[in-house]
């Protein structure tokens, strides 16, 4: 499995978390098992993604926000965009994934899963996030 294809299942966990609200270790375990992921580094990656958003939510969520058009809201934000967001912003900032990577990777996850306009929508947040964090 590559990158892209780790990417794509920690999206889909994530997703299960917008969805469900809360999800558990054991739930975890089972989603790892029913995707077929059993490679550690595969394991490790998917982990340290879903965990790090955790932690770091406060100030993903708050960088989301403030680059959205005015009177728009983060409860606007369909599940699906605002899981691919949160996963690149996370690439970006705390794994240092090269910006360039995290944005064409969520690109690629907002034409397959997202509607018509979550591609432009997505690379949207993703490029003002860049230039605001200064980040290279």
């Amino acid at each position: 499995m590559n990158r892209s294809a780790i990417r794509e299942n920690t999206f889909k966990l994530l997703y299960s978390k917008e969805i469900q609200k809360e999800i558990n270790e054991e739930q975890i375990e089972l989603f790892l098992e029913d995707n077929n992921i059993n490679k550690e580094e595969q394991i490790e990656y998917i982990k340290k993604c879903f965990y790090g958003i955790n932690e770091n939510i406060d100030e993903i969520i708050e960088l989301i926000e403030r680059n959205l058009k005015e009177k728009w809201t983060i409860d606007r934000i369909s599940k699906i965009d605002i899981s691919i967001l949160k996963l690149a912003i996370y690439e970006m900032i705390y794994a240092e994934v090269p910006y360039k990577v995290a944005i064409n990777e969520a690109i690629e996850l907002a034409k397959k899963y997202g509607d018509d306009s979550s591609k432009s929508f997505v690379n949207g947040i993703l490029a003002s996030i860049v230039k605001q964090k200064n980040i290279t």
